[in-house]
């Protein structure tokens, strides 16, 4: 294992630009834009996603720039009871899954009400005037002055945990996290997704919230900067770590973690639609959600041929599951194809791999299923451990494989699946991420003291009864070809399964070793060697380090790039597995 040299906290630097830090600051610029304005009446909009803390925000700007008339948007809400109906079809009864909500901001607001506050600010003559919350835009006013107040989806989600945020439009923080989460992924964020589209590129000013007690502020002119040099050059997104009932010991130690946690289960290291971004303007960073440079820089970012299929979306996700010391996964299947669309309305599926990191003598994993088994007695078996009268024998039904460091297993969707203890996986896959149906959970409890959600009616559904034994070994494990080889270093195919839009490269080097994005964007970690350096053979980027087990990514703007050992590693043996989208034969993967 190597000494942990992790960066937890990857950042961009962007020269020529600046930022502001603190209240003070932040309202003396607005205050100076305000008088910039020259005009008796003043309308400043402060349109904010999901999570901010609006309340403390206008508390503390409204405290500090004098002649203020705050007006909250959300008096125009609809009663949160009609808001909860309207929602419902979209939430529905299912404790894990929803359906995708087309709703859109206004669909939550009272016409009536808003034209009210319309004429409200209309009779206003002399002042400031100060609409904010989620949906001020609505208010279908040309504001003097448009601030954007953003939210990463991670911070989001520890909020819920602390009780401190509502659904949009309710007055429910004390719901269960699960209820909160799954309302916000289906319903809140993707109708606030929507209207930041619309207006974000458009603000005058962006708050930066996410430390409640160290607000930062740009101008939107440098934001959309940032944005544009990030989409040209290598780049990680923040990481962050989550512990969990099978959670392990190994990301403590590689990530430098806090080692009072009694474990960690995950560490999302490239999910651009949870994950932040942390822009450096002189001594102030500035953190800002990753999906904000999917949805500005789309064709820099992911490259035509993706932007083309799926729209404004990463489709690639890395993640590392940690069971080192800790216990078995779930036993799981995702949904087929037809099967996420027609129930859930996602437009693609989670096909997968798992990558093994580390691996301690005698882990294993389970994949498919045993020869000639009967489909009706394993869902018996299945149903009456759920009674939990027995444990289900998940060795008579289901296939067990060894695993050792650099294996890499496929797991296309309807493929029984569970990696066991003692193992470290870097899962690769398609991003819709939450569509894991359990068919069985060992009997355990969640951290909350509740057992977690079973879905074995929809887990019976998608189930390959085909993917048996012999069938996984030929086709699921390690499906290594070699592909390109020069001096000091070498390129094997991995996978994904040929079903799957991704595929996946290996690059064994001790020398230097060119590769291309050939026009779509690549995510890569370093999984094996200590530290590498990423260079543009043209310098159209300045060179950039990674780290072992970091994960990052190279825009297909960026072009041709090279790899090699760097710092302690020199003369070592490295490797990088790369994902990109396959761009034959590519469908069009956009929900809208």
């Amino acid at each position: 294992m190597y000494q942990t040299n992790f960066e937890k906290f990857p950042e961009i630097n962007v020269p020529g630009h600046v930022a502001e830090a603190g209240w003070d600051s932040i309202a003396k610029t607005i205050s100076k834009k305000i008088g910039e304005k020259g005009k008796k009446s003043v309308l400043v909009c402060i349109e904010c996603y999901h999570g901010v803390d609006t309340a403390e925000m206008i508390k503390e700007l409204t405290g500090r720039i004098a002649g203020v008339q705050a007006i909250d948007i959300a008096e125009a809400f609809l009663p949160a009871e009609e808001i909860r109906a309207r929602v419902q079809s979209y939430v529905t009864e299912d404790p894990v899954f929803g359906y995708m909500s087309p709703l859109q901001m206004a669909d939550f607001f009272d016409a009536g009400k808003l034209q009210s506050l319309k004429e409200k600010i209309q009779g206003i003559r002399e002042g400031i005037i100060v609409i904010y919350g989620i949906g001020a835009t609505l208010i279908d006013l040309t504001p003097d002055l448009l601030i954007y107040a953003d939210m990463p989806r991670w911070e989001i989600q520890l909020r819920f945990r602390k009780n401190a945020v509502d659904n949009l439009g309710d007055h429910n923080s004390g719901d269960s996290f699960a209820y909160q989460y799954k309302r916000a992924f289906f319903v809140d964020w993707r109708v606030c997704d929507r209207l930041k589209r619309e207006w974000l590129h458009k603000a005058d000013l962006v708050l930066d919230t996410t430390k409640p007690d160290e607000p930062r502020m740009v101008s939107g002119e440098t934001l959309q900067a940032a944005l544009q040099l990030a989409a040209g050059r290598p780049f990680r997104v923040v990481p962050f770590f989550d512990p969990g009932p099978w959670g392990g010991q190994w990301l403590k130690e590689i990530c430098d973690l806090d080692r009072n946690t009694k474990n960690f289960a995950w560490a999302f290291d490239c999910v651009p639609e949870e994950n932040s971004m942390i822009f450096r303007f002189g001594d102030i960073r500035i953190e800002t959600p990753a999906i904000n440079l999917v949805f500005y820089q789309p064709d820099a970012l992911l490259g035509t041929p993706v932007r083309e299929a799926f729209g404004e979306e990463f489709p690639i996700r890395f993640d590392f599951l940690d069971t080192m010391e800790g216990g078995n996964l779930s036993l799981q299947v995702h949904p087929l194809k037809a099967y996420i669309r027609k129930h859930f309305g996602m437009a693609y599926t989670q096909d997968e791999s798992y990558y093994f990191m580390d691996a301690k003598p005698g882990a294993f994993e389970y994949l498919g299923l045993k020869e000639n088994i009967d489909p009706d007695e394993m869902l018996h078996e299945l149903k009456e451990a759920q009674k939990g009268e027995q444990p289900f024998d998940a060795d008579r039904f289901v296939e067990k494989f060894p695993v050792i460091k650099h294996d890499h297993t496929l797991i296309p969707a309807g493929t029984v699946h569970c990696s066991g203890s003692n193992s470290v996986v870097l899962e690769i896959s398609a991003t819709p991420y939450i569509f894991t149906f359990k068919l069985w959970d060992w009997s355990r409890m969640g951290l909350d003291g509740k057992p977690r959600p079973i879905s074995l009616e929809h887990g019976a559904k998608n189930i390959q009864w085909n993917r048996t034994t012999n069938w996984v070994k030929e086709n699921l494990i390690n499906q290594f070809v070699t592909v390109a080889e020069g001096e000091g270093w070498k390129e094997e195919r991995t996978g994904l399964y040929q079903d799957s839009f991704i595929e996946t490269r290996r690059h064994w080097f001790t020398n230097k070793v060119t590769h291309h994005t050939n026009g779509v964007v690549n995510v890569l970690n370093l999984v094996e060697g200590r530290e590498a350096i990423v260079e543009s053979p043209d310098q159209a980027f300045e060179p950039f380090i990674v780290h072992y087990a970091e994960t990052f990514i190279v825009p297909a703007a960026a072009g041709d790039y090279t790899i090699r050992p760097h710092g302690a590693a020199v003369g070592a043996r490295c490797a990088t597995l790369k994902a990109f989208v396959r761009t034959e034969n590519l469908h069009d993967y956009r929900l809208n």
